[in-house]
């Protein structure tokens, strides 16, 4: 009896040996499968000849967005409500620069759906920006950039 025991306890000696290679192997793999980045981010926004709203009211002027907490192949959509202030009619441009790191320009593309419309004096608009980081965006962990809504007309 003493030699089956011993026999077998080779045996679970040698599995849980074998289970600890496995995991220890699989590890370093899964850790590359598993593997994602998340970039965070910040944004100043100004406006010239206009101003920037968190809501439709205009009660709530917002000089930056927050953009949060993003993945390589991931999009984030932000709606502002853009006012005319100016005293004519005007047509929007925006602008961003200031990008830090500069290289995130490379992999970070900011867009927005203004179509070009003119806007008359204290007409308000929504305007959704797009932030859209490219899936292979390297060397990046967080970055900032300035963006500007020129009116003119």
């Amino acid at each position: 009896m003493r030699k089956l025991e011993g026999k077998k306890g080779k045996i679970v000696g040698g599995a849980v040996a074998l289970v600890i290679f496995v995991l220890a192997m699989l590890g370093p793999v899964m850790s590359l499968v598993q593997s994602s980045k998340t970039i965070s981010s910040s944004g100043s926004i100004r406006g010239i000849g206009v101003g920037i709203y968190q809501y439709q009211n205009c009660t709530s002027p917002v000089s930056s967005i927050d953009w949060g907490m993003l993945d390589p192949g991931s999009n984030k959509n932000v709606t502002v409500y853009i006012r005319n202030e100016g005293n004519s009619a005007s047509n929007l441009t925006m602008n961003s620069a200031d990008w830090n790191p500069s290289t995130a320009s490379n992999y970070i593309t900011l867009t927005w759906n203004y179509t070009g419309q003119t806007l008359s004096v204290g007409q308000v608009i929504p305007v959704k920006f797009t932030l859209s980081v490219s899936s292979s965006i390297s060397g990046i962990t967080d970055f900032s950039l300035e963006t500007t809504i020129t009116a003119s007309g």
